[in-house]
């Protein structure tokens, strides 16, 4: 029953993912995720159903158009395999619930906005608001979980905010949207795990990147992927990060 639960998980992730490539590749340049129909960005054909299956397509098609044969960016492939290694994950780590639910929700909002912050170095306020949206029922259910989600809103926008303005816009907003955002899914305690483990990660990897490119840490890298990373690492396994941590230091 679990390995089914598994597979289910990671084609439903990969499902999920195909559609992430839509609004990745559209909501930027403020085109319709629904019209035109998916079509092929260098030859503009309409792509059939078999060219549409995730993964298998890409891999039959050894990352060509089918029509034209340009190049597909690998983009597309690592975006549903992401996708559905975090469904899969989600799966095994909650079961069937409404935690998972909320962990698929998540984890496909983080998915996009990480890879267009990546190539644009945006963060769409239509994103940050569906998240908002679904966050609400899905972790609003009770009071407890009411009160810690509105403190990890705060929480996170605030102390993003705070950032921003002490460093004289080293921040941007969508980052701040970001952060607010994340603490509705994980709480204020998990919130503040997500903002360390975001600058831990970014500062090693910016500091590498501007020794290598010489650029200013801004120009260097956006911070989106870095509080996605830290917010899957905190939605997964936060509680128990949190223990281990008060356990070591009490």
């Amino acid at each position: 029953m679990e390995i089914i639960l598994y597979i289910i998980s990671f084609a439903l992730g990969t499902v999920i993912g195909s559609f992430l490539n839509v609004c990745i590749a559209r909501i930027p340049i403020g085109e319709s995720i629904i019209n035109p129909p998916s079509h092929c960005p260098c030859c503009n054909n309409r792509l059939a159903t078999r060219d549409l299956v995730p993964v298998f397509s890409y891999l039959w098609l050894k990352g060509r158009c089918r029509y034209c044969f340009e190049p597909v960016s690998r983009q597309y492939l690592v975006v549903e395999i992401l996708t559905g290694l975090l469904f899969l994950v989600a799966g095994w780590r909650f079961g069937l619930s409404i935690e998972t639910l909320a962990a698929m929700v998540f984890f496909s909002l983080l998915v996009s906005v990480s890879t267009i912050d990546i190539h644009h170095k945006i963060i769409p306020d239509g994103i940050i608001l569906t998240g908002v949206i679904l966050g609400i029922p899905l972790n609003f259910y009770t009071l407890d979980m009411f009160t810690n989600g509105l403190l990890g809103f705060l929480t996170g926008g605030g102390l993003l905010l705070l950032v921003a303005i002490v460093s004289r816009g080293g921040m941007g907003g969508g980052d701040i949207k970001l952060a607010a955002m994340a603490g509705i899914y994980l709480g204020w305690q998990n919130v503040l795990l997500m903002l360390f483990l975001a600058f831990l990660f970014g500062s090693v990897v910016g500091v590498i990147t501007v020794w290598k490119q010489k650029k200013t840490l801004k120009e260097a890298i956006p911070f989106g992927p870095f509080l996605a990373l830290g917010a899957v690492i905190a939605f997964l396994w936060g509680n128990e990060i949190i223990f281990w941590y008060l356990h070591i230091f009490s």
